[in-house]
């Protein structure tokens, strides 16, 4: 094998970047270098050793800084100076001078350090009224005591130089390590084959197995991290498939404390790497008790693939300077939809500003014609992001193009359109997702960095064990420490085949509880077009995604053939009949008709590994009630919409459904434990399951017509419970599902209208966050101000509540607030970049995969995670204790940030719900709104007066008018005779009506409708 030397030099994803040079280490055992200046120099208790010379000069401390006086006119500039004495150097130290400085004039002084001339190092400092920080990087071609001092002199005027915050520090190499071809003393590989010779210069090859753990690497132990402290750590290596390298300073025994941890894909060609960290944890060289772990370097490349993984260096220096607080690179203040806006949809942007003056803006298209101008609007401080803000309307403006920019003083936002079609395209990328995520199946889609060979089919050359055929249930054995089934019985030799659905997310795993939410969003879009005429039906038909070549043209829709191969993987998971499985050796309740929780990896795998490639052992979990009760929900929609493109199908459907509802009955507490299985895959335990029950009733009531069901629905606690809470639902907050289907499915319910009803209160509720919004988003964030872990999802299910009010009454509000919605998503926020990949000037593109990298486009990631103890390795590290971030601040695009940075298939079903949603408006147009130019008002009057209720409307066609009362069991109903022409309602008051709230609703012809509401109150002391 032959090596080329030379090496590329590349940046890391690691938040501050040192810019100091890193210096190649050479030997194995480095000597410390000594601080000169170890102490900061803050001149809080006098000069601390400082003094000046030179003529007239003078020196004091003046308000904590060591200022000198400095005379013009002198001749040299040592003939002034500030000094220090007694600062000892070492030849060859690597040292970091720092300190705050300024001048009553503009001038540039020359700053020493040495033992006399010539062994001297020197920078030239530039001085200015303002103070500012200056670090200066010196290597010493010398050793020995001498001095440091900024000399003064020689300038033309008088002036006055202050000094604060003085250090100088040496760098303390702790490793320094040159490979020469072979594994060093005190290094360990996993027993991974070395595949290099020895050599001087030469690099250390290793050849990785497939089948190695994720954590197993290249390890050095013994390595003493101090809390607080500042490091430097590089290396020079590569992969001979560009795997994903995982750097980790940390513990080298439980709980496995990190101190550093980054992910940089590595390149064919030998590649230096810089990163940079202060530590939030000590660690000592060693100790003598085992269970304390002590410091370690690894470098993880285990479960990756088959690979070579080659190294020629790396040192690690604890250094003075630390690296800078993070700062998020946001580019500009004007905040706008990046990818553009719909020509008669509202048009917002956000303005970061500490002003409180209406700020003017200009509206520019493509050649910098100014086409609309006006001012902002001053919202203050937001809340979610601790922005002083300002917002911009620019709706009235509607005429097509590309390239407009808003342009606020001499900041300009990024670029964006104004077209019908500018969703168009979102629609079918947010559901070519799925197909690239399929389990067990080879994928051949248009962009060929995405095709790969079938994942999990079976294992090394045929090993069944090792893939989703014959999988057997998972034991203490499998799970170690984190085992809590119990005492669950799984016969002796019970397997499944499994093969099929989506993989969840960025590893390998499949979870049928976020599999069901996302299968059902998935049919639901997809319904949706065959009950509102809101919809465009043609937009979803056969031919229009990216699926496998038998699907394509079979004369079923394209997103159906995609829930299909996610409800066969469901149906597999149902445990047959006669299975002798049951609770426990002691609760003997059948677990026949109940489905498994999920299936993964007996172990995490490494980034950068195909699902082909994976070679852990797979195992299926305890089945679960949650589970049970989403096949129940989500097998009944699918027979329902299947039952015209395959029957057998369907019925096959219909009856794994009505088995898995009447198992969840037998076997309603079966829950998955929070910590069973999470060495591999994530818990997804859930201990409420009512919501999942009403869903599932509701399903197969709409799908059967059944009384049974609809009994079941009305009696839940949650038929007309309150769920619309802040953050929206989610896989373990399933009730919406079966609200949204049985307000939008045709039915007999009796409650329907009720039903109905409460969607549209739901989404005022969401209205109203999204109009207080000072970035346009329907998601406001949880009580205590924070966002979530998928906060983007939250917006998004939002949006459908607001969507499906929309399709229900009509009313172009929520249209609106959906359109404005996306604003947010696509770069109107804090941190001035779209989450979804592909869409916008700046997007997430690395999103947390072991496979997609980058994501195809459509791709949304997980959004700002302000909830601190969720976090990652990397947002731990970007933010230490201590400097929190704004919770729209909270995220950053990095591969290993996966609490704020993940791609699952639960994120990208209701992007695609809402994305096909905004499209249909982009190409049916959003409807003009009544004008109202007279609306109720609040009346007070005595108990027996009649009051009449007035509200006038115009438009073409005129619009007619409905009275409608808030009933506390049923929500908005109409009152019996009050609709038609009519805008006048008469209203006794009386005790009974005392606080009762009426409601006109203007609806036109095209069924945009606009509402006001008045309060019917008794006059007090009359009653």
């Amino acid at each position: 094998m032959s090596w080329s030397h030379r090496s590329t030099r590349t940046g890391a994803l690691s938040a501050g970047l040192t810019a100091l040079a890193l210096v190649a280490a050479t030997v194995v055992a480095p000597q410390a270098v000594a601080d000169p200046v170890a102490d900061l120099h803050d001149f809080a208790d006098g000069p601390q050793g400082w003094f000046s010379y030179g003529g007239a000069s003078s020196s004091s401390v003046v308000d904590g800084e060591l200022c000198v006086v400095v005379p013009a006119g002198t001749t040299n500039p040592w003939d002034v100076a500030a000094q220090h004495d007694d600062v000892t150097f070492d030849e060859g130290g690597t040292y970091t001078v720092s300190f705050t400085a300024h001048a009553t004039a503009a001038v540039s002084v020359p700053l020493r350090a040495g033992i006399g001339w010539p062994d001297d190092v020197s920078a030239t400092v530039a001085l200015g009224a303002q103070a500012q920080d200056y670090a200066y990087a010196w290597t010493p071609g010398f050793g020995g005591t001498g001095n440091v001092s900024f000399q003064l002199g020689a300038q033309a005027v008088d002036y006055t130089f202050c000094l604060d915050d003085f250090r100088i520090s040496g760098d303390v190499e702790l490793v320094a390590e040159d490979f020469d071809g072979a594994l060093p003393t005190g290094w360990s590989a996993n027993g991974w084959t070395v595949t290099s010779q020895p050599g001087e210069g030469e690099p250390l090859c290793l050849a990785v197995p497939a089948g190695s753990d994720q954590y197993a690497g290249l390890v050095l132990d013994g390595v003493p991290i101090e809390e607080g402290g500042n490091y430097r750590l590089g290396y020079t290596a590569s992969s001979s498939s560009g795997a994903t390298i995982r750097t980790v300073v940390g513990e080298n025994a439980p709980p496995w404390r990190t101190a550093f941890v980054d992910s940089t894909a590595l390149d064919t060609a030998l590649t230096e790497h810089e990163l940079a960290f202060t530590s939030p944890v000590t660690f000592p060289e060693r100790s003598d008790d085992p269970a304390v772990g002590v410091g370690q370097v690894a470098l993880q490349m285990g479960g990756r693939g088959d690979h070579e993984f080659c190294i020629t260096s790396l040192s690690l220096a604890k250094v003075a300077t630390p690296p800078p607080a993070y700062e998020p690179d946001v580019r500009g203040p004007v905040r706008v939809n990046q990818v553009g806006y719909l020509p008669d949809g509202p048009k917002n942007a956000t303005v970061v500003s500490e002003s409180d003056q209406p700020l003017a803006w200009r509206l520019e298209d493509a050649a910098g014609a100014s086409v609309a101008t006006g001012r902002a609007t001053p919202s203050g401080t937001d809340p979610s992001s601790g922005l002083a803000v300002q917002t911009v309307d620019f709706s009235a403006y509607r005429t097509p193009g590309t390239g407009y920019t808003l342009v606020v003083g001499d900041d300009r936002s990024d670029p964006f359109a104004i077209s019908s079609d500018v969703y168009a395209q979102l629609r079918y990328d947010a559901l070519n997702y799925f197909y690239p995520v399929r389990s067990g199946i080879a994928v051949d889609v248009p962009d060929d960095r995405y095709d790969r060979p079938a994942g999990h089919v079976s294992g090394p050359d045929g090993a069944v064990k090792k893939g989703d055929l014959g999988v057997a249930c998972l034991t203490a054995a499998d799970d170690g420490a984190s085992w809590s089934y119990g005492t669950w019985t799984c016969p002796a030799g019970y397997t499944r085949d499994v093969v099929g659905g989506w993989y969840d997310a960025g590893d390998h795993g499949k979870y049928v509880v976020n599999g069901g939410i996302a299968v059902a969003q998935l049919m639901s879009l997809y319904e949706r077009t065959l009950h509102t005429p809101n919809a465009a039906r043609g937009a979803l038909a056969d031919r229009t995604l990216d699926v496998p070549a038998d699907e394509d043209g079979n004369r079923v829709p394209d997103v159906l053939d995609e829930a299909r191969w996610e409800l066969e993987f469901l149906l597999a998971m149902q445990v047959p009949t006669r299975s002798g499985m049951t609770v426990s050796a002691t609760d003997r309740r059948s677990l026949d008709g109940m489905v498994h929780h999920k299936i993964h990896d007996v172990g995490w795998t490494g980034l950068g590994l195909l699902p082909s490639q994976d070679a852990q052992e797979r195992r299926l979990h305890r089945p679960s009630t949650a589970a049970t009760l989403n096949l129940a929900a989500t097998a009944a929609q699918g027979a329902r919409l299947f039952e015209r493109y395959d029957k057998k199908f369907a019925e096959r459907l219909l009856q794994a459904s009505r088995t898995a509802y009447a198992a969840a009955a037998r076997v309603p507490d079966l829950y998955a434990p929070a910590s069973a299985g999470q060495n591999g895959g994530g818990p997804y335990d859930d201990t409420e399951v009512a919501d999942e029950r009403y869903w599932a009733a509701a399903e197969l009531f709409l799908t059967t017509g059944e009384k049974r069901f609809a009994r079941d629905v009305e009696r839940s606690p949650l038929a007309t419970a309150d769920i619309w809470s802040r953050s929206g639902f989610s896989w373990g907050s399933v009730a919406a599902l079966g609200r949204l289907d049985l307000a939008t499915v045709p039915s007999r319910l009796a409650s329907r209208d009720a039903v109905r009803a409460s969607v549209v209160a739901g989404a005022e509720k969401y209205l109203g966050w999204q109009q207080a919004d000072a970035f346009g988003t329907a998601y406001p964030g949880e009580a205590d101000g924070s966002y979530v872990w998928g906060s983007s999802s939250s917006v998004l299910n939002n949006q459908v509540v607001l969507a499906t009010a929309y399709d229900v009454s009509g009313d172009v509000r929520f249209a609106r607030a959906v359109l404005e919605s996306m604003d947010y998503l696509l770069g109107r926020n804090a941190l001035n970049v779209s989450y979804v990949t592909g869409y916008g000037t700046v997007a997430a593109s690395h999103q947390h995969s072991r496979w997609l990298v980058p994501p195809p486009p459509g791709t949304v990631s997980g959004g700002p995670n302000s909830q601190r103890g969720t976090w990652d390795p990397v947002m731990n590290r970007l933010y230490p204790a201590g400097h929190d971030c704004a919770p729209q601040l909270c995220y950053v695009d990095d591969i290993e940030a996966w609490s704020v940075n993940e791609l699952t298939i639960n994120w990208n079903a209701p992007l695609a719900w809402v994305a096909s949603f905004v499209a249909d408006l982009g190409s049916s147009g959003l409807p003009a709104a009544p004008v109202v130019t007279r609306h109720p008002a609040d009346v007070c009057a005595r108990t027996g007066t009649a009051v009449t209720l007035r509200a006038e409307a115009t438009g073409v066609p005129a619009p007619s008018v409905r009275w409608q009362v808030r009933s506390p069991r049923r929500g908005w109903v109409d009152v019996p005779g009050a609709k038609g022409a009519s805008a006048a309602l008469r209203v006794v008051v009386t005790p009974a009506t005392d606080g009762d709230e009426y409601r006109a609703v203007f609806r036109n012809a095209s069924g945009s409708a606009v509402s006001h509401t008045a309060r019917v109150s008794l006059v007090r002391g009359h009653r």
